[in-house]
């Protein structure tokens, strides 16, 4: 089988539920306009995908090894699909149950390319080319932003979800060529028990290094996720953009990130090592969150572009980097185990992290509340770095040098 063939299908299936799940986000304005309700309230429903993805992503582990990885990619990506439809009917327990499909659909996918690559990349090759399928991430949500609100000048807010909706569904039929090949490792016989939520959970707990980058990844998570479902709302409401123009500000950002997470896993795997180049983005997010609050009406839009790019470089560009060191540090054919265990924290960074921040700016009025949070998060994230970093270093009873 060509290296290149799993990298390239992980890569268009993370893209797509990344998608999926940022199209809401991406037309609030228009949404929270139509149902006479606060724009903030896009922070409730990241909320609950993350939820949702948080249970799927500790069941992934164990769904891959029974039913395939490919299998389980394209259950996501029919959740996903059937999430997106339910969130277009104007009620709100629908979209809530919508809201919790995408991110069932959503979590599992990750475990699920872990897997798969795992098993097919040299490991002197893993953050760079965990790094390349995780730009599927920014690559989602940039065709969110930069589609999704021209799709709103032609069709109206129900029909575009359906839109993004069926383009899952052929991305799922597309995918069931290639389960022959890719799922050959599947164990069909293996039992499914209740009890396999536990164990990623157990895993991770048990090893000093895998917390330390769940830790790490639930505090970048709240940074990321509330950058990229705030930022258009940001850009519309308190610098007057025009939500075309917001959108491909956006999109922008998602661009940084993709370049960034090629970038950081080439710099990590060549020079830094995965703890260093995490460390030296913690700051970076926090430099970024803090621009991004001196941003006022007159800012030259030059200017605001070179901030968010370089924000979203950082605060989008590092999951890449976190998914090779777990895959790197995880026991012999444990990756997808590992990788949803993490993948629990981080998605619970995800579940506190944008209803906090729509606390925070509906608090005090401004968008520019919840951006100085971030950079606060931010720090806290890279002492912990700093500090593990450290005592790895200068092992208890030793003098440092």
């Amino acid at each position: 089988m060509n290296n290149w063939l799993p990298l390239l299908l992980t890569l268009v299936i993370q893209a797509m539920v990344s998608m999926a799940l940022l199209t809401l986000p991406v037309m609030a304005p228009v949404v929270a306009h139509d149902l006479q309700v606060s724009p903030a309230l896009v922070g409730v429903y990241v909320s609950m995908t993350y939820a949702g993805a948080m249970a799927a992503s500790l069941m992934g582990g164990a769904t891959v090894n029974r039913l395939g990885a490919i299998r389980v990619s394209q259950w996501g990506l029919l959740l996903c699909a059937t999430g997106l439809l339910l969130c277009a009917v104007p009620w709100f327990p629908a979209m809530g149950l919508g809201a919790v499909l995408i991110g069932l659909g959503y979590g599992p996918i990750t475990p699920a390319s872990s897997h798969l690559l795992a098993r097919t990349t040299p490991k002197h090759q893993m953050s760079l080319v965990f790094s390349l399928k995780q730009t599927g991430v920014p690559l989602g949500s940039l065709l969110a932003g930069a589609l999704v609100p021209p799709l709103l000048l032609v069709l109206n807010w129900h029909a575009s979800l359906a839109v993004v909706a069926a383009v899952c569904v052929a991305c799922a039929v597309l995918a069931q060529s290639l389960r022959g090949e890719l799922d050959q490792d599947r164990q069909s016989d293996v039992p499914m028990r209740w009890g396999s939520w536990i164990q990623p959970l157990r895993l991770v707990l048990s090893h000093p290094s895998l917390c330390t980058m769940a830790a790490c990844s639930f505090m970048f998570s709240i940074v990321q996720l509330s950058l990229t479902t705030y930022l258009v709302t940001f850009l519309h409401d308190d610098l007057r953009y025009a939500l075309i123009a917001a959108g491909l500000a956006l999109s922008a950002t998602q661009l940084g990130g993709m370049a960034g997470r090629i970038a950081w896993g080439y710099v990590a795997d060549r020079w830094l090592g995965a703890r260093r180049m995490l460390l030296l983005l913690a700051g970076l997010m926090a430099l970024g969150a803090l621009a991004t609050t001196t941003l006022a009406e007159d800012t030259p839009q030059w200017l605001v572009l070179l901030i968010l790019v370089t924000f979203g470089a950082s605060a989008i560009g590092w999951n890449g980097v976190y998914l090779a060191e777990v895959a790197r540090r995880a026991p012999p054919g444990m990756a997808s185990l590992a990788t949803g265990g993490t993948l629990a924290f981080t998605f619970l960074g995800v579940v506190i992290g944008p209803p906090l921040f729509g606390a925070l700016s509906t608090g005090f009025g401004t968008y520019r509340a919840g951006f100085m949070g971030l950079m606060v998060v931010a720090m806290v994230s890279g002492m912990l770095l700093f500090w593990r970093q450290r005592s790895v270093a200068q092992p208890s009873g030793q003098p440092s040098p």
